[in-house]
């Protein structure tokens, strides 16, 4: 298995520290820890891909989007009854 080289960078949505191999470099991937959203990209290379609107807002709106999504799932998997 030469030639796979990882990197790692933080989720744009939870902050966590993500580990990418570079054969997904431009593809879109989904965090393990909190399943937003992101294209894969690594900024020591140069600019940044921007993830779908999501890595430009604030700490607290992310973490609000966040809680959204996860209620939506937990609605959406227990029938829409809460």
């Amino acid at each position: 298995m030469p030639g796979r080289t990882y990197f790692y960078r933080p989720c744009p949505t939870c902050g966590r520290s993500v580990r990418i191999r570079v054969d997904y470099l431009g593809k879109l991937l989904i965090c393990q820890h909190c399943r937003g959203q992101f294209v894969a990209s690594d900024e020591s290379l140069g600019a940044p891909i921007p993830s779908e609107g999501v890595s430009n807002l604030p700490l607290m709106d992310r973490a609000e989007k966040l809680l959204e999504s996860a209620e939506r799932m937990r609605s959406a998997s227990s029938g829409g009854t809460a």
